[in-house]
């Protein structure tokens, strides 16, 4: 069942700090000097759109997402060279680009939500001047107990007639070893890793008040209209993952595994 999950850009923002750090990491490893025109598929909040027009100041940015949640939230950061449109990542490409080319590319925690988003490199690849970078990070998590758990409760007998598939992704996301093959075959110099954070989470079932901003959105979208529903789900969830990450005395450890790839267009010059 495909559901297009509500986000609350609130509850996203909740871990900033944590979300933010793999963009960090990513944008460290970008080598683009001087772009003139940047593109952010999945642009949320803005929060991190922010910070290519930190990094770029001259440079022409446009944040791109398909919730409308998250745009309202991203126009505080707009400014005369940054905007946000409206556009969702599975059909974009540079016939519905407002600038016809850009220099950069990037995509922060967005192409889980894609799916076979690999095909779509050819045309984001098109939306690039030549020499161009089209950089972007993903979740390799899908085989951890937060979505384990979440999936088995989905699918058992009390919950699989309302949630049976809602929010599937485990194939979503490629192995960095695919996502290399799939680049290079299209030409690009290719630089692809992958990073597992110890992320330490505080409070009170603090791993639940991750996947509240973004596993969980699906779920909590399907039952919206049933709140005493969506509580005894949650509830369930939460007793669950409470014994798949306990609590320490420092905090929960909440290993996160992200997948990042940078890729640089050919110059087209032989």
């Amino acid at each position: 069942m495909t559901v297009r999950p509500t986000w609350d850009p609130q509850q996203y923002l909740r871990h900033a700090g944590h979300r933010t750090r793999p963009f960090l990491d990513l944008l460290a490893r970008v080598d683009a000097p001087a772009p003139a025109c940047i593109a952010d598929l999945g642009c949320g909040a803005g929060n991190v759109t922010a910070l290519l027009a930190d990094r770029w100041p001259a440079a022409r940015i446009t944040g791109y997402d398909n919730s409308p949640q998250m745009l309202e939230r991203a126009e505080r950061y707009a400014g005369p060279l940054l905007d946000f449109v409206h556009a969702d990542a599975a059909t974009w490409g540079p016939d519905e680009a407002t600038y016809a080319t850009y220099d950069l590319i990037v995509s922060n925690a967005l192409l889980q939500w894609v799916p076979d988003h690999a095909d779509r490199f050819p045309a984001w690849l098109d939306a690039l001047t030549p020499g161009g970078t089209f950089a972007f990070q993903v979740p390799g998590n899908f085989t951890a107990p937060s979505h384990t758990i979440l999936a088995a409760l989905r699918d058992s007998p009390r919950w699989r007639g309302r949630l049976g598939g809602v929010g599937e992704r485990a194939a979503a996301v490629l192995e960095p070893g695919d996502y290399l093959t799939r680049l290079t075959a299209l030409g690009c110099e290719a630089d692809v890793w992958e990073t597992t954070y110890l992320q330490v989470l505080l409070g009170k079932d603090p791993v639940l008040d991750w996947v509240k901003g973004t596993a969980l959105r699906p779920v909590l979208t399907a039952l919206a209209d049933d709140p005493q529903a969506s509580e005894a789900f949650v509830a369930e969830y939460a007793e669950a993952l409470r014994g798949a990450y306990p609590t320490g005395p420092h905090g929960t450890v909440f290993p996160f595994r992200r997948i990042f790839a940078v890729a640089r267009k050919g110059d087209g010059l032989s």
